[in-house]
């Protein structure tokens, strides 16, 4: 099976690969509601899932899948809409 991937997920992969401080793996092709990328940052994973900011929200809504995964997950999980979420989710000081 194909997994697709939101049309913003590779550039904020590619934003979040030009901070030397963070680790970042897509991990979209799991499936089962993994969420799409995990990032590590000061010793801390952050699991992330994408949305499409550009799209109304009535069409960013996590899959039955996802919703599934989030409600038993006993960690963190964050949705994202654009890298600067990510930046706000890290508070981290980027001039870019």
């Amino acid at each position: 099976m194909i997994r697709k991937t939101d049309a913003n997920h590779k550039r904020i992969i590619d934003s979040c690969r030009k901070i030397p401080q963070l680790s970042v793996f897509s991990t979209h092709t799991i499936g089962k509601g993994f969420p799409d990328i995990v990032i590590g940052y000061k010793g801390i994973n952050y699991l992330i899932e994408i949305k499409d900011g550009d799209k109304p929200k009535s069409q960013t809504k996590l899959t039955e899948d996802e919703i599934t995964f989030h409600k038993k997950w006993n960690g963190q999980i964050c949705i994202v809409y654009s890298f600067q979420d990510i930046i706000n989710i890290l508070q981290l000081d980027v001039r870019m």
